[in-house]
């Protein structure tokens, strides 16, 4: 991002060039997301969906788990669509060229209509023409239809769990190619904007971590206070090794075992613990569900579009699916903003212009992750740690 940063200033006078030999390599790295996207979020959906298989024998706690997630997720995606637009106007924008950036028209159709048309017809057309609500509805079907067969499913499950680790090691190899990506990508958009791109990039990254702060003082506190019967102080404290591994280390899986431990010592058993833990690390990711939305409104902003009412929810309900189906590996939310961007009518090239700090929130993102995990392990116990532990004992 510097290096862009510095290119784009020192070749301000040479907007041909860059255009013509600079953009291009960054517009096969686009293509390579692009290529990526339908099959990451067809297969990441279902894997996500088949982790959930032994929730039916866990009972109520696997249902107040899921009801909590979901609880959490809805308000920071609301938070991350919220704010930014609130602040639209105030905070400085880039801008971004929309001739070249292979914008995807959002439906000019009422609500209804849109509803209707997340349904597909046709089981191959949503995937060749990178239509994501329809792809996402066909992936719900899969993986529940696969938990539900049982035994006779396992096969399918097999591949489809194999097909999702393949696929995530072909995003690997496209995030090798991301720092030549992102220098291609932004030193045109400096070129355009001047260093005054920095600014630019400040303010998404506060606007960012502003919703995180808020998410965790309000949500997880509240939870944590009135659900879980515990003060938000002591809750933060005891959480602090944790949160700080999981900043440095930006993998809320790689961050479960001090997760574990110290819910352990805030009094959260282990049996609940394991569960809500790994079942979080898997498909809990308010953070990602939050910069989604502030990712969009911002891009959206960049780019002289103003949303409309069915860009928001369209915005919101890919957020949401995506946040859940987000894979636990770096730059697995690069290729999800693609397919959220591309359902609002956003061009999907602002994801390689957000790639530039994508790292930076990244390290926020998981720490969120991480906090809204251990919050409901902290109810969980309160709720039904009395009933766990009889169950345990009588087993």
């Amino acid at each position: 991002m510097l290096l862009a940063v510095i290119a784009g200033v020192l070749l301000a006078d040479c907007a041909d060039f860059v255009n013509n030999y600079i953009k291009p390599l960054g517009t096969i790295f686009l293509n390579l997301l692009k290529f990526i996207v339908v099959p990451l979020v067809l297969f990441s959906v279902m894997a996500g969906i088949l982790s959930m298989n032994d929730i039916r024998k866990v009972g109520s706690l696997g249902i107040r788990t899921l009801l909590y997630f979901m609880v959490t997720t809805l308000f920071a995606v609301t938070l991350g669509l919220v704010l930014p637009t609130l602040l639209k106007g105030v905070i400085p924008t880039m801008h971004i060229d929309m001739e070249s950036a292979g914008t995807v028209e959002p439906p000019h159709l009422s609500v209804i209509d849109q509803i209707v048309e997340m349904f597909p017809s046709n089981l191959v057309e949503p995937l060749v023409s990178m239509r994501m609500m329809p792809v996402i509805i066909i992936a719900l079907f899969f993986g529940i239809a696969m938990v539900h067969v049982g035994e006779k499913g396992e096969a399918a499950r097999k591949l489809t769990l194999s097909l999702n680790d393949v696929v995530g090691k072909v995003l690997n190899y496209i995030m090798a190619l991301a720092p030549i990506g992102v220098f291609c990508m932004l030193t045109p958009v400096v070129v355009d904007n001047g260093p005054a791109v920095l600014g630019s990039y400040a303010a998404l990254l506060g606007l960012a971590y502003l919703c995180f702060i808020i998410h965790a003082g309000v949500v997880y506190s509240s939870a944590v206070a009135v659900l879980g019967g515990m003060s938000p102080l002591k809750f933060f404290k005891g959480l602090q090794s944790a949160m700080l591994f999981a900043f440095s280390s930006d993998s809320s899986v790689a961050t479960l075992p001090y997760t574990m431990e110290c819910t352990e010592k805030m009094g959260v058993s282990k049996s609940i613990g394991r569960f809500v833990l790994s079942l979080g690390a898997t498909i809990n990711m308010d953070g990602v569900a939050i910069y989604l939305g502030v990712a969009s409104v911002f891009m959206a902003t960049c780019c002289g579009i103003d949303l409309t009412m069915s860009q928001y929810l369209a915005i919101a309900f890919a957020s949401t699916v995506a946040s859940i189906g987000t894979p636990g590996i770096p730059g697995g939310s690069l290729a999800l903003m693609a397919m959220v961007f591309a359902s609002a009518g956003i061009p999907v090239e602002c994801v390689a212009v957000a790639a530039g700090i994508d790292r930076i929130i990244d390290m926020g993102r998981t720490v969120m992750s991480v906090t809204g995990d251990a919050s409901c392990s902290v109810v969980m116990q309160k709720r039904l740690g009395k009933k766990i532990e009889t169950m345990d004992t009588d087993a």
